[in-house]
């Protein structure tokens, strides 16, 4: 107690002038409508930016949900547009059913991504815990961007489009001429297309899609350009240099697919190849 009245005695000065500056503008507000106004309009400022950071922190976590739900809405229309286009492919083995299970999309991300190297990798965050498997075509929304090739339980290695080991049937989108899609190591943004026959009509532009001529990847996924090519008159076979649509030095969200009746259709084309 006494060390309570020796702080007020010593103080008494600052005290009484705290008390007297806090009456005065207590006055002067209730005084003045002006005054009045003022202090409220800045507390409302004050109060009004408080609820939009709240507002704002409450809208950063809500787009997490959902990015989740517009992922799973696209996953759907992904099987939807694959299985649509499959069916338009000419010459299709009569034998094969399709149905709405054709194609299952899983939705995973890039969590690691070569691209500098001449044999490139990515790295998913999802495993086979969550449905993948070697073999499965690994795409974005702007196309192919490679093949499953290893699976833990929750992660997955991809062979990327950018690796000299992959190859993979493409095709010229208007006429239909395939070749085989392949990388020769130096450019991140240009693939080649090989093999196409001197009968095509090539042209800079032309559009590149997969040639559905794969139990990995479904037709018509989009590849990306024509940007040159050169004509091997002794072989009279074209090599097409491709500008990709994806940008395989920024990749994030993707999609998994997988063709369900693949293992049936390999299982075939095995035995047919030992009766021979």
């Amino acid at each position: 107690m006494q060390q309570i009245f020796n702080f007020l005695i010593k103080y008494k000065a600052g005290l009484v002038f705290i008390g007297l500056l806090i009456l005065g503008l207590s006055l002067t507000v209730k005084a003045h409508d002006y005054q009045n106004s003022k202090i409220i309009s800045a507390a409302n400022g004050v109060t009004g930016n408080l609820f939009q950071m709240k507002t704002n922190v409450s809208d950063y976590f809500r787009l997490a949900s959902q990015n989740e739900v517009l992922l799973q809405e696209n996953k759907n229309l992904q099987e939807e547009l694959y299985q649509y286009r499959q069916q338009q492919l000419p010459k299709i083995d009569t034998s094969v059913v399709f149905n709405d299970t054709i194609f299952k999309v899983y939705t995973s991300k890039v969590i690691a991504n070569n691209y500098s190297h001449t044999d490139n990798y990515l790295l998913l965050n999802s495993g086979d815990k969550d449905g993948l498997e070697p073999g499965m075509a690994v795409l974005s929304s702007l196309g192919v961007v490679g093949i499953t090739e290893q699976v833990s339980a929750n992660f997955t290695r991809v062979i990327s489009i950018l690796n000299r080991n992959i190859s993979i049937n493409a095709k010229l989108k208007k006429s239909n001429h395939f070749g085989t899609l392949t990388w020769v190591g130096e450019d991140p943004y240009i693939v080649n297309l090989i093999d196409v026959p001197r009968s095509a009509k090539v042209n800079v532009g032309d559009t590149i899609t997969t040639g559905g001529k794969s139990f990995i990847f479904p037709g018509e996924v989009l590849i990306g350009t024509v940007k040159g090519f050169e004509l091997d008159l002794n072989r009279g076979y074209y090599d097409i240099q491709i500008k990709l649509f994806n940008d395989m030095t920024d990749l994030g969200e993707i999609y998994v697919v997988k063709r369900k009746d693949k293992e049936e259709a390999m299982e075939l084309l095995e035995n047919t190849e030992q009766s021979e």
